[in-house]
C-alpha cells in the first residue's frame, strides 16, 4: 500500500493556530481536535491507523508544515504493529516536519512494536528554521511478548536554521549485534526524545535506565533502556523535569 498525507498549520488574525490544510490517505488518517473556543491557541491532530499498518511492502509519507508563530501537537492514539507482508519487501514510513521561525512542534506517537519477521524502515526529518522548536518521541517495543523482534532501521535527523544537529540511527534484529550487551542491554523498551528548544542542558545528566544529553550544536537527545513501556514513559518524564526548559513543554 502506498499513502500520502499531508498537514499544515498557520497562526491567525487572533494569534490562534489552525489547520489549514489537511488531506489524508489511508492507512494514515489525520483527525483534528476542536478544543472548546478559547482554551487553546495550539493546533492538535491526532494520527489514526485506519487500517493495518505498515505491513511489508507499505510505503508511507507525512509531510507537516508549520507556519511562523503556529504551534502543532501532533499525536497518536494507539500502538502502530510493525507486520510482514505477504509477499517480499520491507515496509516505509517517513515523516517530515518542517518549522518556520517562532512555530512549535510536539510530535508525540505511540509505541511501535517490532513483530517477529516485520522488516520495518522509520525514517523521520525536522528542518527548523533558526528560532523554531521541537520536541519529539519515539518508542520501540521489540517483539511481542515472548517473541523476537524483527528487522528495523530508524533514522532521525534534525536540523536548525541550515545547521545538522542529529543524525541519529539503530538497527534491530541482527542477531550479531543482539547476542551483545553492550548493544541493547537486554532491554525490550528504547524510547528517545529529542528536543530544541530556547534552552539547553549545559551537561549530560544520567540515571540507572536513561541519559539526557546536549547536542553539541543545540537542542538534546534523551535515551531511555527498559523492560517495558510504562517504565520508559517514567524515565522520559524524569528526564524532562531534569531539562532546564522542562517545565515549559506542558504549558505551551
Amino acid at each position: 500500500m502506498r499513502s500520502r498525507a499531508r498537514l499544515v498549520v498557520e497562526r491567525d488574525e487572533r494569534g490562534v493556530s489552525v489547520v489549514r490544510e489537511l488531506r489524508s490517505q489511508a492507512p494514515l488518517a489525520l483527525v483534528p481536535r476542536r478544543p472548546p473556543t478559547g482554551t487553546s491557541r495550539q493546533a492538535v491532530v491526532h494520527v489514526v491507523g485506519s487500517a493495518s499498518s505498515p505491513l511489508g511492502g507499505d510505503d508511507l509519507a507525512l509531510h507537516v508544515s508549520v507556519a511562523a508563530g503556529a504551534r502543532l501537537s501532533l499525536r497518536g492514539i494507539a500502538a502502530a504493529l510493525a507486520l510482514p507482508g505477504h509477499g517480499p519487501g520491507a515496509s516505509r514510513s517517513s515523516i517530515r516536519i518542517e518549522v518556520a521561525d517562532g512555530g512549535i512542534v510536539e510530535y508525540l506517537p505511540e509505541p511501535t512494536v517490532v513483530t517477529e519477521r516485520a522488516d520495518h524502515r522509520a525514517e523521520l526529518s525536522v528542518r527548523l528554521e533558526e528560532h523554531a522548536r521541537v520536541r519529539c518521541r519515539e518508542t520501540l517495543v521489540l517483539g511481542r511478548s515472548g517473541e523476537p523482534p524483527g528487522r528495523l532501521r530508524t533514522d532521525l535527523e534534525l536540523e536548525r536554521g541550515g545547521r545538522r544537529l542529529l543524525r541519529n540511527g539503530l538497527d534491530i534484529g541482527d542477531p550479531s549485534l543482539g547476542a551483545s550487551h553492550g548493544y541493547l542491554g537486554g532491554a525490550r523498551v528504547l524510547a528517545t526524545e529529542a528536543v530544541v528548544w530556547d534552552r539547553d542542558p549545559e551537561e549530560s545528566v544520567s540515571a540507572r535506565e536513561w541519559t539526557l544529553m546536549p547536542l553539541a550544536s543545540g537542542g538534546s537527545l534523551t535515551t531511555v533502556l527498559s523492560g517495558d513501556t510504562i517504565t520508559a514513559g517514567r524515565c522520559l518524564e524524569r528526564a524532562r523535569a531534569a531539562h532546564p526548559a522542562g517545565a515549559e513543554f506542558s504549558e505551551w
